[in-house]
């Protein structure tokens, strides 16, 4: 295909809220509906000769098509954690394989991942073709409405059983039950792990500790037709622990860019690669980080704290109205994040369609940081939690756009 140079904008483009992506929007121009980390598996399983139709996507031959997948007998997804769009176009020149990817038309624009742009809401919004509004996974900490107390769903801390929680069928259990060969090859510590029950439950598991090793187990999967799942990791762990821009991240990056290579000229001829991820990174600016802890203004009335220092979510007392305190903290914060009621912003479609058992899971009063601000609470969190070089969970473009990456064999 005709090559094309990706322009990146201007940083603080990147770092502006951007408008709600809807799910329902069946355009391919611009972002949302096909061209979302939702679209992806449902068109994969077209791709394959298995369309598997979900609430969110119900035609996944059209997704298939506005992703512009071709079809294959076999395929490979990777998903990338942590590796946004604009992090890729930015650090293209450490990335050979990568870049030529991204070279191509087909994949010179980005997708959008869900909101939060958190890990724990976009692996289930990926697994099972939906959304968070059905997934119940609406953030990295959320309300345990059977408990009244805030769970953590990474490791499901305090959290419903993974299966009860998260009810939407898996794209992988859905093909494996049509016998379909679906293989997930990742670190044997994620085989059985809650957020694997809840997001990827159905694949055939294999288990590898070594990089390579992993790879290798996914080329030779696709040696027969099927699906395979491929994870890695190393981007968002690096980009957190040492910011995203540190020579660390570089270097995680051009590791993962080599075992990709590998990937690519170990798997069968004619094998449909694609690569995309759950969510982008920012840098954090120290000046612009605000404690709920010291700021009575804003934590007066709020009972409890979930989500992240980019996306929170505020659950109110009993006697607390969610617009006065949405209008209080719209006039501490102003341009610095986007305050949105819950009834706001499920009425803006931001969850996607939201099951009524869902509800009171989502905070009453949403917070959406912008720029490079983090909102914390340092009464719940700990140090280092709340002063990381890098983060996620907003609603910009730097979080939210995604690469979707094509390759055939």
């Amino acid at each position: 295909m005709e090559g094309m140079s990706v322009e990146v904008p201007d940083p603080n483009e990147l770092l502006r809220l951007q408008p709600t992506v809807r799910y329902d929007d069946r355009n391919d121009q611009g972002r949302g509906g096909a061209r979302h980390l939702s679209a992806v598996l449902p068109a994969l399983s077209a791709a394959i000769g298995h369309p598997m139709p979900t609430p969110v996507h119900t035609d996944p031959r059209l997704a298939r098509e506005q992703l512009g997948l071709p079809e294959a007998s076999s395929a490979i997804i990777v998903l990338v954690d942590g590796l946004g769009f604009w992090n890729l176009a930015m650090r293209r020149g450490h990335a050979p394989y990568l870049r030529s990817l991204l070279d191509d038309s087909a994949c010179s624009r980005p997708i959008s991942t869900c909101y939060p742009s958190t890990t724990v809401a976009a692996m289930s919004t990926f697994g099972t073709g939906t959304c968070p509004g059905l997934t119940a996974m609406t953030g990295y900490t959320q309300l345990n409405v059977r408990t009244d107390t805030i769970c953590q769903l990474i490791q499901f801390k305090d959290a419903p059983d993974p299966q009860e929680l998260q009810r939407q069928p898996t794209i992988f259990e859905r093909l494996a039950a049509e016998g379909v060969r679906v293989t997930s090859s990742g670190l044997p510590k994620f085989a059985s792990s809650p957020l694997t029950q809840a997001a990827f439950r159905g694949a055939d598991y294999i288990s590898n500790v070594l990089p390579r090793d992993r790879v290798l187990a996914a080329a030779k999967a696709a040696r027969t037709p099927g699906l395979t799942y491929l994870y890695i990791r190393d981007a968002d762990k690096t980009g957190h622990n040492y910011g995203w821009n540190s020579d660390r991240w570089i270097g995680a990056f051009e590791r993962i860019d080599a075992q990709l290579g590998l990937l690519s000229r170990s798997v069968p001829k004619g094998t449909l690669i694609v690569i995309t991820a759950d969510h982008g990174m920012i840098s954090t600016d120290p000046d612009r980080r605000i404690d709920i802890a010291h700021e009575p203004m804003l934590s007066h009335g709020v009972r409890a704290v979930g989500g992240e220092p980019r996306a929170l979510m505020l659950y109110l007392e009993p006697d607390q109205p969610a617009d006065e305190v949405a209008s209080r903290w719209r006039e501490r914060l102003g341009d610095s994040a986007l305050v949105r009621t819950r009834d706001e912003a499920v009425a803006e479609g931001v969850y996607g369609p939201v099951e009524p058992r869902v509800l009171p899971m989502i905070g009453d009063v949403l917070v959406s940081a912008a720029g490079r601000t983090t909102i914390v609470d340092s009464r719940i969190q700990t140090d280092k939690a709340t002063r990381l070089p890098s983060v996620h969970g907003s609603q910009t473009s730097a979080e939210m756009d995604i690469p979707l990456l094509i390759d055939v064999a």
